[in-house]
């Protein structure tokens, strides 16, 4: 035993022996990840877990000890990760047939379990990819493809995380958000189509509108014109010769200015049209 302690070879080859040992047996967890700890095959313990109700900085993140050689750590990104949809053909209601281009955005909330189901993060992708494009071809199907450029593309896309997102549970992922990048039609006849289209059904829209317009104009004119005549009545029925008075002024206005001083007329002096201008009642 003396010996062996005191061969410098032993000494070294022990030192590295416990050197290893040691750092077999803790675990550097950044804040950036969750640590799942797997002993023989199963998921025991997490570290670092993501919790939406503690701040950065207080969920453990750090050095962790382990059991070397027979506990296993996997890290898990706990930080907002992307699942970018391939372009695909989706068929609107309409009948459109579209080129989308659409991206999810989930967060791992459930580390074992995503170990359990899926093992990583690339593979829980490989997972929920299908189910998007699935969701996404079934919901854009129930609207026309106007739908998609006005509010009721909102209401769609709460539909499509909705119902991503509750598959996504299954694996320990909660997905926040799914956008559409690009819904384009396919290039040549069918996108001349439906410009032609949507052109004649904004024109349609247009002329109906100035209808209406003209309509309400015409009834608008005729209310005011029967108002207007039912006071020239009454004002006759008060003072007849005041409304002739009246009358004859506004003729006057008409003749005389309306022309800007062009007008001519041949009149003789003792013409009832001058009747007011010689003050006769």
């Amino acid at each position: 035993m003396n010996s062996f302690i005191q061969n410098p070879r032993n000494l070294l080859i022990t030192a590295i022996v416990v050197v290893v040992a040691l750092l077999s047996s803790l675990v550097i967890v950044p804040e950036t990840h969750q640590a799942v700890v797997i002993r023989t095959g199963e998921p025991v313990r997490t570290i670092n877990q993501f919790r939406p109700e503690v701040p950065y900085g207080s969920t453990g993140a750090g050095i962790a000890p382990r059991i070397p050689f027979i506990e296993e750590v996997r890290m898990i990104d706990r930080r907002v990760l992307d699942i970018d949809m391939e372009r695909t053909q989706v068929l609107s209601k309409d009948q459109q047939r579209l080129q989308v281009d659409a991206y999810a955005r989930y967060r791992i909330i459930d580390p074992i379990k995503l170990v359990k189901q899926a093992g990583n993060e690339r593979q829980l992708e490989a997972q929920l990819l299908p189910i998007l494009t699935s969701v996404l071809r079934q919901e854009l199907g129930r609207i026309p493809f106007s739908a998609l450029i006005n509010a009721e593309r909102g209401t769609a896309m709460t539909n499509i995380t909705r119902t991503l997102d509750a598959q996504a549970r299954n694996y320990g992922a909660q997905v926040l958000d799914v956008r559409i990048k690009a819904a384009d039609l396919p290039e040549g006849s069918p996108l001349d189509a439906a410009f032609t289209r949507m052109e004649t059904d904004r024109q349609e829209q247009a002329a109906t509108i100035r209808a209406a317009g003209q309509r309400d104009a015409q009834i608008i004119q005729a209310e005011a014109s029967a108002q207007a005549a039912k006071i020239y009545a009454e004002a006759y029925g008060k003072d007849p010769k005041f409304y002739d008075f009246y009358r004859a002024m506004q003729s006057y206005r008409q003749t005389f200015l309306a022309g800007e001083g062009q007008s001519t007329m041949v009149l003789s002096e003792d013409s009832e049209y001058f009747r007011q201008f010689k003050g006769e009642r």
